[in-house]
C-alpha cells in the first residue's frame, strides 16, 4: 500500500494558515497523493525541526513568518529568485538528498495582479510599504514587469535605502521614509508591512493614490484589512488583499514539488466565497 508524501508549512503563529486547505484542494484536483500539515515552529527551533522533518521522510516545506530568512540560510541550493530575495518560502528535497530553496511569493503576487485582476505593471509607478522579508520576495519579479519605478517606504529609512540599493541593477528602485511620500502619486500601492495583522496602517498622506489606482495588501483576512479599507476610502479602482497571492504562490510551490500545475481560479473562488457568504 502506498503512503502519501508528506509536506508541511512551518511558521509562528500558524493556526490561521489556509495552506493545508489549499494544498489538499490542489491534490484532489490533480490526483496527487499527499499529506500537508501546519506546524508551529519558533525561530530558535527552526533548523532542528526542518532536519527532523526531512529525516522522517518529508518531501517539501513552506516557511512563513518569521522563518523565511532562516530557510534561505538552510537551503543547500537556491534558485535565482531566492538568491535575489535572500528569503525562501519553499524548500524541496532533491533526489541527491540536498534541499533546494525557492521564493514563490513574488511570482504569486505578479500572477494574481496581472492574470487574475488584469492589472498591468508595465510603466506603472509602484509604491511598496515596508522593507522587511515580505518586500524582499516581490521586488525582482515586479521589476521584471518593467514598471516606471518602484519606491520602497519604511519607518526606518536606512532599511528602505539598503533594500533599494540591493535591487538597483534590475531597474528603477529607490527608498525613503513615509514622510517623504507627501506630494508623490502611485498607480499601485502594495502594503508589505505587518500593520494589517494588528488592524493598523502605516502613516500615509492624502493624495498618494493616483486616479484609477490600485491598492493591494499582501496580508489577507476574513474581513477587509485596514489597508484595503484605506484604499476604498481613497477611491481605488480596486482595493485587494493577498488571498489570491497566497493561492498563486502555493500553486507554484506545488508545481516545484509535484511537477503538476493546479488550476488556481476555483480554489480562490472557493476560499473567497467562504469568507464572503452570499
Amino acid at each position: 500500500m502506498n503512503h502519501p508524501d508528506h509536506y508541511a508549512v512551518f511558521g509562528n503563529p500558524i493556526k490561521h494558515s489556509k495552506s493545508p486547505r489549499i494544498h489538499s484542494l490542489f491534490a484532489a484536483q490533480t490526483g496527487q497523493d499527499i499529506n500537508y500539515q501546519a506546524q508551529e515552529v519558533p525561530a530558535e527551533n527552526f533548523e532542528a525541526a526542518v532536519s527532523a522533518f526531512f529525516a522522517q521522510g518529508g518531501k517539501g516545506l513552506n516557511c512563513t513568518v518569521p522563518l523565511k530568512e532562516l530557510a534561505w540560510a538552510y537551503a543547500n541550493q537556491k534558485t535565482e529568485r531566492a538568491q535575489l530575495a535572500k528569503a525562501v518560502n519553499t524548500l524541496a528535497l532533491q533526489a541527491d538528498g540536498t534541499v533546494l530553496g525557492d521564493n514563490t511569493d513574488g511570482c504569486g503576487l505578479v500572477t494574481d495582479l496581472t492574470t487574475n485582476h488584469g492589472i498591468s505593471l508595465n510603466g506603472t509607478n509602484i509604491l511598496i510599504l515596508g522593507a522587511g522579508g515580505a518586500s524582499r520576495g516581490i521586488i525582482a519579479p515586479i521589476l521584471a514587469q518593467q514598471p516606471a519605478r518602484i519606491v520602497i517606504a519604511n519607518r526606518t529609512v536606512d532599511k528602505a535605502l539598503q533594500l533599494a540599493c540591493e535591487f538597483q541593477q534590475l531597474g528603477a528602485v529607490s527608498g525613503c521614509g513615509f514622510d517623504a511620500l507627501a506630494g508623490q502619486q502611485f498607480g499601485l500601492i502594495l502594503n508589505a508591512t505587518s500593520a494589517s495583522l494588528s488592524d493598523q496602517l502605516p502613516p500615509l498622506p492624502d493624495g498618494l493614490l493616483a486616479t484609477h489606482g490600485t491598492c493591494y495588501d499582501l496580508a489577507y483576512g476574513n474581513t477587509p484589512t485596514a489597508f484595503v479599507r484605506w484604499g476604498i476610502a481613497h477611491g481605488a479602482a480596486k482595493s485587494l488583499d493577498g488571498l489570491g497571492m497566497l493561492v498563486e504562490q502555493a500553486a507554484e510551490a506545488f508545481f516545484i514539488w509535484r511537477g503538476v500545475r493546479p488550476a488556481t481560479a476555483p480554489v480562490i473562488a472557493l476560499l473567497d466565497g467562504e469568507r464572503n457568504p452570499q
